[in-house]
């Protein structure tokens, strides 16, 4: 049987893009392979679930327009699928002048955006979170919490009921394209189809080398490391409470996050890895890290950024350092309410010359797809980024 889509992946983007081909294309025989023995094993089902509203993006972008649309799309899909969400709302909080004045950058941010903020004093921060300190804050009140796991299973039930077909503990092993289909195999099987969508997250640039194409990205692992409170503290506060960021870092910063089930979360930091899913801490890989060490890009990352890599690892090794980045907006946390929680990678792609990809990167041919890069907010965002994926394979690729 020859498969109309084939899709590797399923991650949240992977099982967003098979439904999609579905609705749109009713009647295709279209299959997902998953080397996991379920859905969202990796990076979709170790992140912090949150439904971010897109204060943080340039005003125009792709990612602004996404992000907004996204977090609408998934509170009705959660809505329609019965699956718990909560409109928690966010305060971003400046503990310093500095932080203020790049608060106001925000502010414009949103507003560009169509994003409705609120501008807090310190006098009215402290009065909606006593536990919380600062100087100012911003309160984006559309901002929520879900468990995007739970968003999978529904996705790929309604891929199963769309007529669909989800196969899971295939680990792919070979990807060979010809004029009329791509083969694919692995565990002593093949599967044909006209059109391959390749969605493999921390193995993209493997699975793209593997088809026999030619990039010049790597993806290196960065643990975000979270900890949890105590039943105790859960009531610490109610909404989610984030720093503000700092334009010089790559990453956003350490966050008091909500889980829907009622837990509460403090992280993630952004530390170098050592194993593209090996979630244990000290887990190490030397195939993985032999692929960024010996890939020049990585080595002019790090020159740009190591003195934040210094300071994540430091934050890494030690809970008093995790600690003291907390405690600057949230001082009453103690050394026993950081209690382990499981970490979640980040598959940060690098180019040749030292640049973080920070954006969609899709390489293709005449009859696949290969997404590279979906940048953060990826799952907020993913039933658009699940649209415009499925129009750019089947405009791109000849029938």
């Amino acid at each position: 049987m020859i498969h109309d889509f084939i899709v590797i992946g399923g991650g949240i983007v992977g099982l967003a893009t098979a439904r999609e081909l579905l609705a749109t294309h009713p009647g295709a025989a279209v299959a997902v392979l998953e080397k996991e023995d379920g859905p969202a094993r990796h990076q979709t089902g170790h992140n912090s679930g949150v439904i971010h509203a897109g204060i943080y993006y340039k005003p125009g972008s792709l990612k602004a327009q996404l992000c907004r649309e996204g977090a609408q799309a998934t509170k009705d899909f959660c809505t329609e699928h019965g699956i718990p969400f909560e409109t928690r709302g966010k305060l971003v909080v400046a503990t310093n002048p500095l932080e203020l004045q790049r608060m106001v950058q925000l502010r414009e941010n949103a507003a560009a955006n169509g994003i409705h903020v609120e501008t807090l004093d310190a006098t009215e921060l402290k009065r909606r979170e006593p536990n919380v300190a600062g100087i100012g804050a911003l309160f984006v009140a559309e901002s929520g919490i879900v468990d995007y796991r739970q968003v999978c299973v529904a996705l790929a039930e309604d891929i199963r009921r769309a007529g669909g077909e989800l196969t899971y503990g295939v680990q792919v092993e070979a990807i060979a394209e010809t004029g009329n289909a791509v083969t694919v195999s692995g565990g002593g099987k093949s599967w044909q189809a006209k059109r391959l969508i390749v969605c493999g997250g921390l193995q993209s640039d493997r699975l793209a080398r593997m088809a026999g194409l030619s990039i010049d990205y790597q993806v290196v692992p960065f643990r975000g490391e979270y900890y949890a409170l105590p039943e105790s503290r859960r009531n610490l506060v109610r909404h989610l409470i984030y720093p503000v960021p700092d334009p010089s870092l790559p990453f956003l910063g350490i966050h008091l996050t909500p889980m829907i089930d009622g837990a509460l979360t403090l992280g993630p930091n952004a530390v170098l890895g050592f194993a593209r899913e090996g979630y244990p801490r000290l887990s190490v890989n030397l195939s993985d890290v032999w692929s960024y060490v010996t890939f020049p890009g990585f080595w002019r990352v790090m020159r740009k950024n190591w003195r934040s890599g210094l300071s994540e690892g430091r934050n890494s090794l030690f809970r008093s350092r995790y600690l003291e980045e907390c405690r600057k907006y949230c001082p009453d946390l103690t050394l026993d309410d950081l209690l382990p929680r499981e970490a979640g990678i980040r598959a940060q792609a690098v180019l040749r010359d030292g640049t973080l990809v920070h954006d969609f990167l899709f390489v293709e041919t005449a009859r696949m797809l290969h997404v590279c890069n979906a940048p953060s907010p990826a799952a907020t965002s993913v039933l658009p980024i699940a649209r415009m994926i499925a129009r750019r394979a089947t405009g791109a690729i000849n029938t």
